[in-house]
């Protein structure tokens, strides 16, 4: 005859239950991190209107601003402000296409490996860029969060 050893089943592990004190002594101040993240969607829904009313959309305001900002005058090519933007190769492409197209920069081929495409701002991309960029930057200065703050915030 078999024996069978009949065990009692285990109860599922439940954590221990943290106090409400223990919950807000993480190191984590919410308050302080939601308040900057909404600062910041208040300042990009600012920047995204100074680009409209300057008759540019979000995303190439934030090509040419990058372009401008991070090229350091020089070519920048195509695959690193798709890096820089955070969005992909081919979505940057149609964008430089739209951003030739109002002729606000110049697209070229790299000498030294004819798969890469450089691209530069125009004159009228750098008025442009310049005209908006003026005008985010003012806001931001007068803003609660100030840019020294922000940039401490972010380094």
């Amino acid at each position: 005859m078999i024996r069978l050893n009949r065990r009692k089943p285990k109860r599922p592990h439940t954590p221990a239950k943290k106090s409400k004190k223990s919950i807000r002594n993480e190191g984590v101040n919410f308050k302080s991190l939601a308040q900057f993240r909404y600062r910041l969607r208040v300042f990009v829904a600012f920047a995204d209107a100074s680009a409209k009313s300057a008759g540019l959309t979000s995303q190439q305001y934030q090509a040419l601003l990058t372009i401008k900002g991070l090229s350091s005058q020089k070519a920048m090519y195509v695959g690193e402000l798709a890096r820089l933007l955070l969005v992909k190769h081919h979505s940057v492409v149609e964008l430089v296409d739209r951003l030739a197209k109002l002729k606000l920069l110049r697209r070229s081929v790299d000498a030294k490996d004819n798969r890469r495409v450089l691209v530069t701002l125009t004159a009228k991309g750098h008025r442009l860029v310049q005209k908006v960029a003026e005008i985010n930057f003012k806001r931001l200065g007068s803003s609660n969060l100030k840019l020294s703050k922000m940039q401490k915030l972010l380094n």
